[in-house]
C-alpha cells in the first residue's frame, strides 16, 4: 500500500488544518521523523495514517487506541485498551499482535537504532519488544500503573513515568532498574527529555496535580516549575530540534515553553470543551498538532498560535447539560453516543450504528468488526433485551464482548432509552422492513 508524503504548507498560516474522518476522540498524535506525515490513535478502536486529508485506516485492536508510534515510515506500533500491541507493516498491509501485558498500554517509545520498542503499562511493567520478533522482555519496579516511556538519544537508557508519582532509570543493555529520579506525591501522566545538542541533561513531566516540572537528570534537583491551577497535564511534546515544548491540560489548555529561557510563549485555550489529549509539533517544529475530546485532529502554526480559534466549540453530545434532553436521549447521550451511531454506516465509532437495531440479531451488521462472542449471537434485540443488556450489564449479559461495563439501574431510566432509541434508530419488522 502506497501512501503519499502530507505536509502542511506553513505559507497558509493565516489558516489552521483539520484532519477528520476519526468516529471517537483523538487519544494520541504521533508524526514520522523520516517523512513528517501524521499517525492518530482514538477511542474508535483505529489508527489513521494520514495521506492528505484521507486516511489510511488500520483496524485491528478490539478496544481504544491510546498510543501509536512510527518505528519507520513503513512501519507503525500502536497499543490501547485492550491491552495489546500492533506492528502495522504499511507497505504490504500485514500486521502483528504482540501480547504480554495483562492491562492497558498507555505508552510507546521506539528506540533511536529502531531495533526495539518499550511500551508502559498499567499491569505496573514495561516491556521491551525487539522490532524483528523474539520474546519480549518486562521490567518490574513500579508499583501502579505505568504511563509513559522514553529512550536516550543513545538508547542506552530507558525512562519510565508511572501512576505511583516516581520515574525511573533503566539500563536498557541489561534490562535493570539504574535509580529512581523522581519521587513526585501525585501521578506522572507524560515525560520528556532534553537538553543541547542531543545530550540529555533534564527531563520535563506532567502530572495529576497539574504540574508542570523539569528537573535535573543526574541529581533530580528541580530546575523549574510550572502550576497553572489546570489539572492534569495529560498531552506533552518536545519539538525536534529541542526548542520548544508543549503541554495540554484537563482544562483545555496548550502551554508552549521556550526550553532555553524556560519562558512561556503562548498559552492558549484551545478547546471550549474537554481536555486536551494529544499533542505532536510536525517535523520541522512550525506547526502543533493536538486532539481531545473531538474526533477531529486541529493544526495550528505555532506562531501566533493564540490568534487562532478553539476546538470543540459545539458540546459534544455526552457532554450537554442535562436539562437540554430528554431522559431518553441524555441515557443515550451518556451511555452510547460515544462509541455508537444511529445513522446508517457504524460511522467509524468504536461500536457498531444502531441504526434499526431493534429486530437485528446481534453480531450481524456487515461493516462491523464484532467480537468472537457477538458472531454468531442467537440474541435478537428487542426492547425486552436492551433493557436486560443494561440491567445485567454487558459483562453478565454477553461475557467477552467488546462493550465497556455499564449498568442503567432504574427501570423508568432504561425504558426511557428504549423509547428513544425506538424513535430514533427505527426497527425492523419480519420482513426487515423499517417500521
Amino acid at each position: 500500500m502506497f501512501l503519499s508524503l502530507f505536509v502542511f504548507d506553513p505559507s497558509s498560516a493565516a489558516d489552521f488544518e483539520t484532519l477528520k474522518g476519526h468516529g471517537g476522540p483523538v487519544m494520541d498524535i504521533t508524526v514520522s521523523r523520516d517523512s513528517g506525515r501524521v499517525a492518530t490513535a482514538s477511542f474508535d478502536n483505529a489508527v489513521g495514517v494520514w495521506s492528505g486529508r484521507e486516511p489510511d485506516w488500520l483496524d485491528g485492536h478490539e478496544a481504544a487506541v491510546k498510543v501509536v508510534r512510527f518505528v519507520n515510515d513503513d512501519l507503525v506500533v500502536s497499543a490501547g485498551d485492550d491491552n495489546a500491541l500492533i506492528l502495522w507493516n504499511l507497505e504490504d498491509g500485514s500486521q502483528k499482535k504482540l501480547e504480554g501485558h495483562t492491562a492497558k498500554v498507555m505508552g510507546l517509545a521506539v528506540s533511536p537504532d529502531r531495533t526495539m520498542i518499550a511500551s508502559a503499562s498499567w499491569d505496573a511493567k514495561i516491556g521491551l519488544w525487539p522490532v524483528d520478533g523474539g520474546a519480549p522482555t518486562f521490567l518490574s519496579g513500579h508499583s501502579a500503573g505505568v504511563n509513559k516511556v522514553a529512550f536516550s538519544a543513545d538508547g542506552a537508557w530507558l525512562y519510565s513515568a508511572s501512576v505511583d508519582g516516581s520515574i525511573i532509570l533503566w539500563d536498557v543493555a541489561a534490562k535493570a532498574e539504574k535509580r529512581v529520579i523522581v519521587r513526585n506525591g501525585f501521578g506522572v501522566n507524560v515525560l520528556a527529555l532534553g537538553g543541547k545538542n542531543s545530550n540529555e541533561t533534564w527531563v520535563a513531566y506532567g502530572s495529576q496535580d497539574g504540574v508542570t516540572r523539569i528537573v535535573d537528570i543526574e541529581t533530580g534537583d528541580r530546575l523549574h516549575d510550572f502550576t497553572l491551577e489546570r489539572r492534569p497535564i495529560l498531552a506533552m511534546s518536545l519539538s525536534e530540534d529541542g526548542k520548544r515544548l508543549a503541554t495540554g491540560d484537563g482544562h483545555g489548555f496548550i502551554t508552549v515553553f521556550d526550553t532555553e529561557s524556560w519562558s512561556i510563549e503562548s498559552d492558549f485555550k484551545a478547546a471550549l470543551k474537554g481536555p486536551i489529549w494529544a499533542l505532536a509539533f510536525s517535523k520541522d517544529g512550525e506547526v502543533l498538532h493536538a486532539g481531545g475530546i473531538e474526533d477531529i485532529v486541529y493544526s495550528w502554526p505555532v506562531a501566533g498560535l493564540g490568534k487562532f480559534d478553539p476546538m470543540a466549540k459545539e458540546t459534544p453530545n455526552f457532554l450537554r447539560k442535562p436539562e437540554q434532553m430528554s431522559n431518553g436521549e441524555r441515557q443515550f447521550a451518556r451511555k452510547c453516543s460515544i462509541c455508537h451511531a444511529l445513522t446508517e454506516g457504524s460511522a467509524r465509532k468504536a461500536g457498531p450504528s444502531l441504526y434499526e437495531v431493534f429486530g437485528r440479531r446481534a453480531g450481524t451488521l456487515p461493516d462491523y468488526p464484532y467480537s468472537k462472542t457477538l458472531t454468531g449471537s442467537d440474541i435478537v434485540w428487542t426492547e425486552e433485551t436492551i433493557d436486560q443488556l443494561f440491567l445485567d450489564g454487558p459483562d453478565h449479559f454477553i461475557p467477552g464482548s467488546k462493550m465497556p461495563m455499564q449498568v442503567i439501574a432504574k427501570p423508568e431510566d432504561r425504558t426511557d432509552l428504549v423509547n428513544y432509541l425506538k424513535a430514533a434508530a427505527g426497527s425492523q419488522n419480519k420482513n426487515g422492513e423499517t417500521q
